[in-house]
């Protein structure tokens, strides 16, 4: 089989394991609330811990994979993401499920951003987005049957096998890596920069965390301020470090490359609302309608299903329209799809709900294939593993801050309220959509030829 449709099915075992977990664990965060005697909203520290721990490990997810082998780092991330995954299901407390979700993350981290790169790196430029299209289309039956799996699971068994139906797919990743993968590596490897890292991964998880406990409480939690001034401080810090040495963990060399550039800036600020949809819409049902997670689960999966369906024809309509043209008006479409979920009440039509949450997933999908593709249309190779986990990190790291966000919002907005009322998911809808529609800002400064080589657009004919 070649590499173009090998690899990509063999990179979607871990994007499945990932998007399942996810989307079904945000169906079951009040069930798991319940279970463990926790508000449902604080449990939203279980999907912001494993994304903290996967955006603080990403950078350097790409030195291991050339200084020990892509193949042989895929299968550890695996195997570690695997036997997280039963620890989550057998957590007693919310503290261990937090730092069994924290391990998680650091799987995650080696996980997907190397596979991501084995496939940057096997496959051509030209056929880089329809492998892309095609790694992403069984990764997303994860995301389409996650949420009905999740409240089905939640409903008639119990929440921990929620995290237990990875480990089939685990094992089954792990057996097609060791047979179809080679385990490339880089020969001329510097030193790793640890101070780098240690910097980094700081200033990331302080950040992020500060900003997640400063802001969800009555009044500003003091040592949530700290690690927030403390992390912004440590990133401005990373800066000028990374000028001065010629390996740093972080390249940020990679900016000076404006199509790398846009994807990383105008992208994460889309994927800030992005990443707060899998977390409110569940919690919108389940609290403010009072819907069963079944019944939750059967509404929120459409969305999923409109991405699935969009994937068959991003590089038809990339080629059609050009990147620039799409990134900026599908931006706009897609965050209107989002600010439209604030207009859900307990009395909407089904109809409605379903609907707008479909196409949302349709134009999200879409634009989530844009800028996945064209991050990588003018990279060397020899920058490849770098630029695929700064991206990785700066992806992970905007879905982590819109969950986060979207908390403080739901808080502030919910004043002193014991229950979380429908007003204060409004709020959080309209505000998230509205912060992702300023990404067009970044996608405005591209050249209208931007991506040629990944799309070739068609000529007119005369």
């Amino acid at each position: 089989m070649k590499s173009h449709v090998i690899v990509p099915l063999i990179v979607a075992c871990a994007l499945f394991m990932q998007n399942l977990d996810s989307t079904s664990l945000a169906t079951a965060l009040p069930a798991i609330a319940a279970s463990l005697g926790e508000q449902p909203l604080r449990l939203h520290m279980a999907i912001t811990a494993y994304m903290l721990s996967l955006a603080a490990f990403l950078p350097m997810s790409g030195w291991v994979a050339d200084r020990f082998g892509a193949r042989n780092i895929f299968r550890l991330a695996i195997a570690i993401f695997t036997l997280s995954s039963i620890a989550c299901g057998f957590s007693q407390d919310f503290n261990q499920l937090i730092m069994a979700r924290i391990c998680q993350g650091f799987g995650g981290a080696m996980m997907v951003p190397v596979g991501r790169l084995i496939l940057v790196r096997s496959v051509p430029k030209s056929e880089l987005i329809s492998a892309m299209a095609l790694m992403g289309m069984p990764a997303l039956i994860g995301p389409i049957i996650g949420p009905l799996l999740g409240g089905l699971i939640t409903s008639y068994y119990h929440w921990r096998w929620i995290f237990w139906v990875n480990v089939p797919v685990g094992v089954l990743g792990f057996i097609l890596a060791s047979k179809f993968i080679q385990n490339v590596r880089e020969d001329d490897m510097k030193p790793f920069d640890w101070p780098g890292f240690l910097l980094s991964a700081f200033g990331l998880a302080a950040t992020v965390f500060g900003m997640d406990t400063a802001f969800t409480r009555n009044t500003p939690d003091l040592m949530g301020v700290g690690l927030l001034v403390s992390g912004v401080i440590a990133l401005a810090l990373y800066v000028p470090y990374s000028r001065s040495i010629s390996n740093p963990i972080m390249d940020l060399s990679l900016m000076r490359i404006p199509t790398f550039r846009t994807s990383v800036t105008g992208g994460s600020v889309f994927r800030l609302g992005v990443g707060a949809m899998p977390f409110l819409l569940p919690l919108l049902m389940q609290e403010g309608f009072g819907y069963s997670p079944v019944e939750s689960g059967a509404i929120t999966f459409v969305s999923a299903a409109g991405s699935l369906g969009m994937r068959t024809l991003a590089k038809r309509i990339l080629r059609s329209f050009g990147f620039r043209r799409v990134l900026i008006w599908n931006a706009l479409v897609a965050s209107a799809f989002m600010a439209a979920c604030a207009l859900f009440r307990p009395d909407s039509s089904m109809a409605f709900m379903i609907a707008v949450i479909f196409f949302g997933g349709v134009f999200r999908s879409l634009e989530f294939t844009s800028l996945n593709s064209i991050a990588f249309a003018d990279v060397e190779r020899a920058q490849m593993s770098h630029a695929m986990s700064f991206s990785q990190m700066a992806q992970r790291l905007s879905l982590t801050v819109g969950v986060a966000l979207s908390a403080i919002v739901l808080h502030q907005a919910s004043g002193n309220a014991s229950t979380l009322p429908v007003s204060a998911f409004a709020w959080a809808f309209a505000i998230i959509g509205l912060v992702s529609a300023t990404s067009l800002v970044s996608f405005l400064s591209l050249a209208p030829d931007a991506g040629a080589v990944l799309a070739p657009r068609k000529s007119k004919r005369t």
